[in-house]
């Protein structure tokens, strides 16, 4: 009956009005367009009039090569002096009817590919807070895969009681909560550092050319959608009395959305990516989150709360571990193979450095963890209540290293791994 009145008490909330501003409907040149010569203006289409208009048309070196602009009823134009092979950022701001300043960026080039507008020409790539969101994001994602995993994996076929499932649906309400307002703040971030405007302005900014025209963009659009409706399994499953039916489509979507991260990351865009690479970071990413949630929930909603649970949880998950850990040293490896040409780039360059702290991480992680199941499994049915509770705490220790892993993981995503070395194409044979 309480959670009846929850969901009424919800359905009365009321949406917030939005005020309407000028939105950007074209633009020529268009989005990360590759032309045969440099553009003589540079042409914006409104929805409605704009004031107090500018265009920069900027090089990679920050000159910028726009003349006055020209507010022409629906449109703005800037004349462009001649433009040189090479890439442009095109950065403009206005100020709506409503007073809303408005502005964005795109980039397109001349003779050669434009890079995204996260590229452009002033922004200034990751940040310190966008590595701590990033970390929150890993972990958020931890806990809702670990969650749903450990649920649907570890208790199958066990009569679970009400106190656990309690504790997993909460454990997996704060991961998929937290994904989606995490995952909204990491847009933001850098959607902030690619527009260059104060957030009150940014705000009303135009980021179709960041959702609708990069790889993270996209990723971000789709897996917002996606673990909306993993949201909404979730919240079904906490209203019913049978849970697992909306568990199992939640997980299988959860996890599949997690590939989003691997689709607009280093293993889809650096050189040497395939579909393989792809494949390879998803499973180490999906595997890695499955241990480490799947360890937090069975300390949280079992071990604390369900006494008689714990030696069938944790074999059950001790066998988990085991094919997650495989799954996750075999991709891992691939992919430091795959990115570091040379074995000294795990010290003289920074990405291998970053690589080599989450290496001795997740050794002290994997020896820890091979210690419970050497040594603590066969125990536990002879086990008293204090041991029990030291292999909690132990299990605790554990949790803490993995997440100190994710936080290098996060680090790491947000670098740059070490250039490929040029490929010498093939000696043809002399003629004869």
């Amino acid at each position: 009956m309480r959670k009846v009145a929850l969901v009424a008490l919800l359905a009365l909330a009321l949406p917030a009005s939005a005020a309407a501003h000028a939105t950007l409907r074209e633009a020529t040149p268009s989005f990360r367009a590759e032309l045969d010569r440099g553009p003589k203006h540079v042409t914006l289409t409104f929805d409605q009039p704009v004031t107090l208009p500018v265009i920069h048309v900027y090089d990679m070196r920050g000159r910028d090569y726009a003349g006055l602009t020209l507010p022409l009823g629906l449109e703005i134009e800037a004349p462009v002096r001649a433009l040189k092979r090479g890439v442009y950022t095109v950065r403009w701001h206005a100020t709506s009817a409503d007073s809303h300043a408005v502005g964005g960026v795109f980039t397109f080039g001349v003779g050669v590919p434009a890079p995204p507008p996260t590229e452009a020409y002033g922004a200034s790539g990751p940040t310190t807070t966008e590595h701590v969101v990033r970390w929150l994001y890993f972990v958020s994602l931890a806990l809702l895969l670990g969650g749903l995993g450990f649920r649907l994996l570890c208790l199958r076929g066990v009569e679970v009681p009400q106190r656990v499932e309690n504790r997993l649906a909460l454990l997996t309400g704060i991961g998929v909560v937290s994904v989606l307002e995490v995952g909204i703040l990491a847009f933001c971030l850098r959607a902030e550092d690619a527009l260059q405007m104060p957030f009150g302005k940014f705000l009303y900014g135009d980021l179709s050319p960041i959702s609708g025209g990069t790889r993270f963009g996209v990723a971000f659009v789709a897996m917002t959608l996606g673990y909306a409706l993993v949201a909404a399994l979730l919240f079904l499953a906490w209203l019913t009395d049978r849970p697992r039916p909306f568990l199992l489509p939640a997980f299988a979507i959860a996890i599949g959305f997690a590939s989003g991260l691997s689709l607009s990351g280093h293993s889809a865009v650096d050189a040497g990516a395939s579909w393989k690479s792809e494949l390879a970071d998803w499973v180490h990413l999906s595997a890695g989150s499955l241990w480490l949630g799947g360890l937090v929930a069975l300390i949280l909603a079992v071990w604390r709360v369900a006494p008689e649970l714990r030696r069938l949880a944790m074999r059950r998950f001790s066998q988990l571990a085991t094919v997650l850990v495989a799954l996750l040293v075999a991709a891992g490896v691939y992919l430091s193979v795959l990115r570091l040409p040379h074995v000294s780039d795990l010290w003289t360059q920074t990405y291998g450095q970053i690589l080599l702290v989450k290496l001795c991480l997740v050794s002290v992680a994997l020896a820890w963890g091979g210690f419970h199941r050497t040594f603590v499994v066969p125990a536990l049915e002879r086990a008293n209540d204090r041991f029990l509770t030291r292999v909690g705490r132990s299990m605790l220790g554990e949790s803490l290293v993995g997440v100190a892993v994710l936080l290098a993981a996060a680090v790491l995503v947000d670098s740059a791994p070490p250039p490929q070395p040029a490929r010498t194409p093939p000696i043809s044979a002399a003629p004869r």
